[in-house]
């Protein structure tokens, strides 16, 4: 089944690059960016073999993942800019509800995702996609490439929080069709964030499906940890812990832990 655009985002004038096998979708986008492409377009495989994921930490999709990176080049700051992973997080959420309701209709295997800050999608308290984030100014704007990794057959092991896929959860689907129904919800989504002028109903949308919200968190940034309740993420994206002293903690990045592993992580 080849990778094909949903109609959606084929009437939104996207445009799709697919490959056999690639090292890197985004490094490939970051690169057509450069050489002045403007997208919108997404590049697409199901073999990847040398991405990465946030802190240049391997994300490798063996021959049956979903590796998927799009590129827009807008006329927007880098820091509003940054909030756009949480319209991307909504969209591959809306995306894997999709497949998954559809697949039980088939086998009866449903399962519900949760968005995990900064740009995890969980399910069954494993990873199942990570979302980074590259900018950079180019001659026509800047160039925002949003890689998206869903491990669709396999997951990889060894990984900091455990990771899980489509397959070991029951929901047969294929990467091909994941995509197409990912492609739909980032033009729903894209629309909806707006520049970053509409981040405050994205705001409210990945809130309303936030894991571990209101629960015992634990944030390794750097050297430090902070502990408490995660509260909310303010209007900048930073996620909000109240700690035990009662203080607002703004976070702008970090490894999370929530409930017993929280204090695995802070161990």
């Amino acid at each position: 089944m080849p990778f094909t655009l949903g109609p959606r985002a084929a009437f939104a004038g996207y445009r799709l690059q697919t490959f056999d096998q690639i090292g890197s979708t985004s490094v490939e986008a970051m690169a057509r960016a450069r050489a002045g492409e403007r997208g919108s377009i997404w590049f697409v495989t199901t073999e990847q073999t040398a991405g990465r994921g946030r802190r240049q930490r391997p994300w490798i999709a063996p021959r049956g993942n979903l590796a998927s990176s799009v590129l827009e080049v807008m006329d927007v700051a880098p820091a509003m800019a940054a909030t756009l992973g949480f319209a991307a997080g909504l969209a591959l959420h809306a995306a894997l509800q999709q497949v998954s309701v559809e697949a039980a209709l088939r086998s009866g295997a449903a399962v519900n995702f949760a968005l995990k800050w900064p740009n995890d999608v969980v399910a069954d308290g494993g990873k199942i996609s990570g979302i980074l984030l590259e900018a950079e100014s180019v001659p026509h704007g800047l160039a925002v490439v949003v890689g998206i990794g869903t491990n669709v057959v396999a997951a990889p092991e060894g990984t900091p929080t455990p990771a899980t896929s489509l397959a070991t959860l029951g929901v047969q689907v294929s990467a091909e069709e994941l995509f197409s129904a990912l492609s739909d919800a980032w033009a729903e989504f894209f629309y909806i964030w707006d520049d970053g002028r509409g981040f405050d109903k994205i705001r409210t949308l990945w809130l309303d499906r936030a894991a571990g919200l209101g629960q015992t968190v634990a944030v390794t940034s750097g050297a430090a940890i902070i502990e408490g309740i995660f509260d909310t993420i303010d209007e900048q994206g930073c996620m909000i812990v109240r700690t035990t002293a009662g203080k607002r903690m703004p976070i702008s990045a970090g490894d999370v832990y929530f409930g017993t592993a929280a204090s695995r992580g802070a161990s």
